[in-house]
């Protein structure tokens, strides 16, 4: 059955038959696949009040371990977003009391971020969402659709230049 991009490629190839369009196959797919990830990822994070972005800093947090602390360089590193980015996210957080800021101790040059205990609960119950969204989200495909697929993005991603260092997800 035709989807969005089979019709895109049918009209490049009557208005343009002498471009080999196929590349916009599988980039237009991926693009698409992503605008409705995020869509339904953010949806299910909004249940919890959290945005993407506040979710995957609180996540940060979460996965560095007792005490859930990190610096903002460090969650600069973890997250992979610009510091202005950060400071925005940051702001909200503690805004909503799930995160603390205090200037380091041995480093006065450096913030340290840490969860709040509503900030622990918040982000371990807002997981359990967001993980059982992800296993819905990837339904249509069985188990060993899966792991090739995975398989064939890590292959894409490191052709693309991603080192496996970038950015790590909740």
């Amino acid at each position: 059955m035709p989807d969005a991009v089979d019709r895109v490629l049918a009209q490049w190839a009557k208005e343009r038959p002498e471009l080999d369009v196929s590349p916009m196959a599988l980039i237009g797919r991926i693009s698409r696949a992503e605008a409705i990830l995020d869509r339904r990822i953010a949806a299910v994070l909004a249940e919890h009040d959290l945005l993407p972005g506040e979710f995957d800093l609180l996540a940060a947090l979460r996965r560095a371990g007792t005490p859930h602390r990190l610096t903002v360089g460090e969650i600069l590193a973890s997250t992979m977003v610009t510091s202005g980015a950060i400071t925005n996210r940051l702001n909200r957080l503690v805004a909503k009391g799930l995160v603390t800021r205090e200037t380091d101790p041995a480093n006065r040059r450096s913030v340290i971020v840490a969860l709040t205990p509503q900030g622990l609960a918040a982000v371990n119950d807002a997981l359990v969402s967001h993980v059982e969204n992800e296993r819905q989200l990837l339904a249509p495909l069985d188990d060993d659709e899966q792991s090739q697929m995975i398989g064939l993005l890590r292959k894409f991603l490191e052709g693309l230049g991603d080192g496996g260092d970038r950015r790590p997800f909740p």
